[in-house]
């Protein structure tokens, strides 16, 4: 167990969030009465995920382990994959919501370098390494015998289920849904993402100084999403010489307070107690960091998306595309649309983080998808609206 993930276990959660309306996207969009401030303390996975494992992946040169989160008993996989950056914890509201309306199994994966998966080479991000290691996971969970399975990915994970169907490392493949991720957008958006990556902050005070900002910034638009999310995004400083926490910084601050006693000496000390006050403050702002380098990531970005659009037509399995907004589409899947290759739907008023942003129609979309193809049954009531794409 992580510090962490112990820091969230003694004490500083918060219960579960009511869902206002009954609806799990409705939290970003709560009106808030006069003094009233919003909640951004961090919500452990236990409130979303049924339980947690760690899968032991072995092969010549040693062991990988990997970080999922499970939901439900019964029904076809849903094997979730979550973008570059973030972690399984992404689906956390999705899985409550699905899981109340169709009979299946959630498994969310944290991605190798994501999340507390634990790998001996976790730079390597290459969509053939990553595909691998899908497919290992599965067969370290289910031997030669897998459930049927549907492989769910948004954005870079996206990519990673069509790669992995492709090379047909899930031999139990049902059915593959892509979230927000189509190759002609994501190539074009690969010139300014460094520039993106740039203007994040490099560090937060707190877990709720983290999630208040990716609120705040538009990076994920519901809050309900945010508290448990954002707690597989970042993680704490080992210390203040690790390399999030530069050593030089505390080092700067013990020159100061040494010039400030000097200074003490002759009658400054309320100056001094003041600064001392004020260094305190700036070591406790560099307690939280990201928990991948997504900069260092850039060399293999090309080979995540290149060749997406068709690679994914390419697929035999029924095919879902959701998406934020129907600009997104490039050329190939227009065409492939129009041939009716895969069915899509678009979400409007989402933000990048689709799954996040609108768990419950994210949800809906799926499980009627499900429905149609008779892969699984409805529980709980709930009732298919065919979508006319």
């Amino acid at each position: 167990m992580s510090a962490l993930e112990k820091q969230l276990h003694l004490g500083r959660l918060s219960p579960r969030p009511p869902l206002p309306g009954g609806g799990g996207q409705s939290g970003s969009k709560m009106r808030m009465g006069p003094g009233r401030k919003r909640d951004f303390s961090p919500v452990l996975w236990s409130q979303y995920f049924e339980s947690m494992e760690d899968v032991v992946v072995e092969n010549d040169t040693g062991k990988d382990t990997f970080r999922i989160y499970k939901s439900g008993l019964e029904g076809p996989v849903l094997l979730l994959l979550h973008g570059g950056g973030h972690s399984a914890l992404s689906w956390a509201v999705f899985t409550s919501a699905i899981i109340n309306r169709i009979q299946c199994r959630i498994v969310a994966l944290d991605l190798r370098g994501h999340g507390e998966t634990k790998v001996r080479n976790p730079e390597d991000l290459s969509a053939e390494t990553m595909s691998k290691d899908v497919g290992n996971v599965v067969e370290a969970l289910y031997g030669d015998l897998p459930p049927p399975i549907m492989l769910i990915g948004h954005s870079m994970g996206g990519a990673i289920a069509v790669h992995t169907a492709v090379a047909n490392l899930v031999p139990s493949l049902l059915g593959l849904c892509m979230i927000d991720v189509v190759e002609g957008t994501a190539m074009d958006a690969l010139n300014s993402m460094q520039n993106f990556l740039r203007s994040r902050p490099k560090t937060f005070k707190s877990l709720e100084n983290a999630i208040e900002w990716s609120v705040k910034s538009g990076q994920i638009r519901n809050l309900e999403s945010a508290r448990v999310s954002m707690v597989g995004q970042v993680k704490q400083c080992e210390g203040a010489a690790s390399p999030e926490c530069p050593k030089a910084i505390v080092e700067g601050i013990i020159e100061e307070e040494e010039e400030e006693e000097e200074e003490d000496e002759e009658g400054g000390g309320s100056v001094n107690k003041r600064k001392k006050e004020d260094d305190t403050e700036t070591k406790k702002e560099h307690l939280y960091t990201w928990r991948i380098e997504l900069a260092k990531t850039e060399k293999y970005w090309d080979g995540w998306f290149r060749g997406l659009s068709n690679l994914f037509l390419s697929c035999p399995t029924p095919k879902l595309l959701l998406l934020a907004g129907v600009d997104r589409l490039d050329k190939d899947l227009t065409i492939g649309q129009m041939q009716g290759k895969f069915q899509m739907q678009v979400l409007p008023q989402c933000g990048h983080a689709v799954h996040e942003d609108a768990p419950d129609k994210v949800a809906e979309a799926v499980a009627t998808f499900l429905i149609r193809h008779r892969f699984t049954e409805p529980i709980g009531g709930f009732q298919c609206v065919f979508p006319a794409c």
